[in-house]
């Protein structure tokens, strides 16, 4: 994404913030579990979604602002793998290189919802079912003879439905973009890696690795209003 158009997203998310800005959810807390997949995206893996894909699951915790408005906070983890073997890249020598480690995602988003969420308050045009799309700040820590910490920004979209009151179910698809490019080099010292595998370091927006979650998730609400209609 160029930056101008990047500025410009966020500026609309800033726009909706204060154009909807008002009513209140009954509750204003969730806690609760997630569960589900991930893929890895780099120099092993440039385009094909769910490749090698590994389990992921965590907590979460969600802060209900206004009926389109929420922020979370989420603690995950998962397995990720690659293989150049699958990539249609040549590298130098005909060099070839694979991994899998385990990793951590610690992070905080906000979330737009589409439509006003709430399974009670019909007079203000509520619906028990949103769509949503989110993005926030994250770090990541992954595991193996090299050690990987960084930086991630996650961009994403879900769906969350209220099956009864207090109990709700979400669908989530996001892009972790991290700041390194050297989440699938796992070993120290190596002759030649997947970090800068052509011998071009990478920059602040060039060849960085991503990583992927399709996650569901149940959610309890907890922390009652006292007054959900007027907050």
């Amino acid at each position: 994404m160029k930056k101008s158009k990047f500025v410009s997203f966020l500026l609309l998310i800033a726009t909706l913030f204060f154009v909807n800005n008002a009513g209140a959810q009954e509750y204003k807390y969730e806690v609760g579990g997630a569960l589900g997949t991930s893929f890895y995206l780099g120099d092993a893996n440039k385009t094909k979604f769910y490749l090698h894909p590994g389990i992921s699951g965590g907590a979460l915790y969600r802060y209900n602002i206004n009926f389109h408005w929420a922020t979370k906070a989420s603690l995950l983890a998962g397995t990720i793998s690659g293989n150049t073997a699958d990539a249609q890249n040549v590298f130098p020598l005909g060099q070839q290189a694979s991994f899998k480690r385990m990793f951590i995602d610690l992070g905080g988003q906000i979330e737009f919802n589409f439509l006003p969420f709430s399974d009670k308050f019909s007079y203000r045009n509520t619906k028990p079912y949103t769509p949503y799309i989110f993005t926030g700040v994250g770090a990541t820590f992954a595991t193996g003879n090299k050690l990987f910490f960084n930086a991630n920004i996650p961009i994403g979209v879900g769906f969350k439905y209220k099956i009864r009151e207090r109990l709700n179910i979400g669908f989530e698809f996001s892009m972790r973009k991290l700041f390194g490019d050297d989440f699938d080099v796992t070993e120290k010292n190596a002759d030649w890696s997947l970090n800068a595998p052509y011998g071009i370091k990478s920059s602040f927006l060039k060849n960085q690795d991503w990583y992927s979650l399709t996650m569901i998730s149940l959610t309890w609400d907890f922390g009652l209003r006292n007054d959900p209609c007027c907050d």
